[in-house]
This record gives structure tokens, C-alpha cells and sequence, in this order.
């Protein structure tokens, strides 16, 4: 009774809200439309090229790994780990982000240190700690299957380069997108779309619990950065091999004291700039059901961990948040929202034959 007089509270008070039903659907009206750069346009022989060279171990040193190791398509794009698969004798020291909607992120990585996906797909081939492949010894490799040098003369009517497997990977990366939400067909006017704990989510997400100022969008991210004083993940500090990594990346970043550090300084690490001291890129929301565990070092394993965090007011410390002050019933309509809103079709892939 107490969570229905909630609910035509919130419901009452929706249409003179800040951010409406109506303007937040326009906000999400780009999902239908993924941008594509002008000089990497879309062929399906591009995104057959880039879906073989996803799922090929060669783009791994010791040829164990592929792209698809870490970001695993029935797990949605993710690996279900805290910190992400790492190359043996190695650890890698952050959670794997889902690669689902990539297409709209302004910056990728928790740190954003790559702003395109084209950027972005070489990055983990070459990482000691990832796949440990140098780039250019890459395509050598690739030279010498037939089946590639067909297929890179066909896409690109051109010999196989690092530039080009770049280009062909971030061309299939961008059909990974989440589809046909509930909320994305509440929102277009099918008021059935959702339940009524769900609604009553999506009132607290856009009122009282403040989620809207930083997720809203197609992809429900302000592609922001922010420090919420997220805690460590013990096991870097208790990981040597982690530690290494950590320190390893700070080192490249011309970090003075890295050997010192025990902590992730986020996108300090890229721009230098105190403002971005340990603040980490604002997170997609869509398909975070079933993308756990949570935040940059996969410390929290559950949404209801995520969500009394921020209810919390966030890390000892953050200027970013404050307390939220929601009831149980509240925090659970809030996952609600989350978990049944904001889950789409499931992304189907049919495995390649690798050449």
C-alpha cells in the first residue's frame, strides 16, 4: 500500500520534472542511429573482416587469446571477472568493460585515454599485461594467411596494415548495441512496457536519486569522468603481479613516484590535471544487468552493492555526491528500473570461421 501512494506520488510529480519522459526520449532517439565515422564507413565485408579478426587468437603472443577472451558475446561483451582476463604469468588490473555501445562513447577505457574505437582496437593487442602482441609483428602474421590478404584487398583494395585491422575491428565493434529496452518502447508511448516497480525506478532514477545528471543519453552516459571515491580493490594491493601493472601503466603515463603507488589515479593518469585525480568515465547503463561485477576494479559484485554506495553518498571524501536518503523499497524499485528497464534483446553471435 505504502509503495502504490509512492508510486502516484512520483508519478504525479513526473511531468514537471527537470528531465520529462518526453525530453529524456528524445535524448535516447540516436540509439536508431549509430554514428560512423566518415572515414571508416560501414561495408558488411568490413564487419565480417573485423568480426574473424575479434575471435583470432593470432592477435595474442602466445596465441591462447582474442579480443572475444575478454569480451565474451554470451556474457555480454564482458567477462564476468572483477579484473579482466590478464596474459599468463601476468595480471591485469582493472574489470572489462562491456564493448556494447562503444559506438557512442566519446572516450574509451575506464580512463579514456583512446577517443575512438579505431583508437582503441590495437591498445589491448599490445599490452604486456593483455594480449602482448606488438602491433607491427601483427600484421606480418596476418600476411602470411591467404585468406587475410584476400580479405584486407577486397575491404580496402590495399595489403594488410595495423591502421586497417584497426579500422575493420572498430567496424564490427559497432554493431554490438543494445536494442528494443523496455524503456526505449515506454518511452515511444507503450506505458505496458514497464511494471509499475520498474515506473516507479525510473521516477527515482530521474528525481530523488539523481542518476539522470550523469546517465541519460542513447547510451545513458554524460561520457564524463568523475571521482566518486570508489574503494580499492584489495587485491591489487595484496597482488604483487597486479601491482606490477598498476605501476607498469603509471610509468608509460610519466608518473614521478609510480613505484610508490597502490592505488588506480584514473584519468589523472591521462591528462595530468588534479581535477581528474582518480576520477573514472561515467559508465553505460544499458544491459548493467547482466554486466556485473562493478566499477573500474570490479570491487562491488552486485547492483544492490552499487546502489547502496551511491545512496551512501558515495567514497569517503568525493565531492561529486551526497546521500541519498532512499528506503529499502525505494533502493529496490531503483534496481528494478535498472535490471528490467534497461536490458534488450539478447546480442546473438554466430562464431566465425577463423582462417
Amino acid at each position: 500500500m505504502q509503495e502504490n501512494r509512492l508510486l502516484a506520488l512520483f508519478i504525479s510529480c513526473f511531468c514537471v520534472m527537470a528531465f520529462s519522459a518526453s525530453s529524456f526520449a528524445v535524448q535516447l532517439e540516436p540509439m536508431a542511429s549509430v554514428p560512423i565515422p566518415t572515414d571508416n564507413p560501414q561495408t558488411s565485408e568490413k564487419i565480417g573482416l573485423g568480426k574473424k579478426l575479434f575471435f583470432d587468437r593470432r592477435l595474442s603472443g602466445d596465441g591462447t587469446m582474442s579480443c572475444a577472451a575478454c569480451h565474451i558475446p554470451e556474457q555480454a561483451f564482458t567477462d564476468g571477472q572483477d579484473i579482466a582476463l590478464s596474459y599468463p604469468t601476468t595480471k591485469n588490473w582493472r574489470n572489462t568493460p562491456t564493448i556494447i555501445n562503444a559506438a557512442f562513447y566519446k572516450f574509451l577505457f575506464h580512463d579514456g585515454r583512446a577517443k575512438s574505437l579505431e583508437d582503441q582496437a590495437l591498445m589491448p593487442v599490445g599490452s604486456s599485461f593483455e594480449m602482448n602482441l606488438n602491433s607491427d609483428f601483427l600484421v606480418e602474421k596476418l600476411r602470411i594467411v591467404p585468406e587475410y590478404v584476400a580479405a584486407f584487398q577486397k575491404v580496402f583494395n590495399a595489403d594488410v596494415t595495423k591502421e586497417r585491422i584497426a579500422m575493420a575491428l572498430a567496424s564490427f565493434e559497432r554493431t554490438i548495441i543494445s536494442r528494443n529496452a523496455p524503456l526505449d518502447r515506454y518511452l515511444s508511448g507503450d506505458e505496458a512496457a514497464l511494471s509499475e516497480g520498474a515506473r516507479l525506478g525510473f521516477a527515482l532514477f530521474t528525481g530523488k536519486g539523481k542518476c539522470i545528471r550523469c546517465h541519460y543519453g542513447p547510451h545513458m552516459s554524460d561520457d564524463g569522468f568523475h571521482a566518486l571515491n570508489v574503494p580499492e580493490n584489495p587485491d591489487i594491493v595484496n597482488d604483487p603481479r597486479m601491482l606490477a601493472s598498476l605501476r607498469f601503466v603509471a610509468k608509460l603515463s610519466g608518473i614521478k613516484d609510480y613505484r610508490d603507488l597502490k592505488e588506480d589515479l584514473g584519468r589523472y593518469l591521462v591528462t595530468k590535471d588534479q581535477r581528474d585525480w582518480k576520477s573514472f568515465k561515467t559508465p553505460d547503463l544499458r544491459e548493467i544487468a547482466r554486466t556485473a561485477p562493478y566499477m573500474h576494479n570490479g570491487v562491488f559484485a552486485t547492483l544492490d552493492q552499487v546502489i547502496e554506495f551511491l545512496n551512501e553518498g558515495g567514497g569517503k571524501g568525493n565531492l561529486e555526491l551526497t546521500p541519498l536518503g532512499l528506503s529499502d523499497a525505494e533502493k529496490n524499485a531503483l534496481k528494478t528500473f535498472l535490471t528490467e528497464a534497461l536490458t534488450g534483446d539478447e546480442i546473438k553471435i554466430e562464431y566465425p570461421e577463423i582462417p
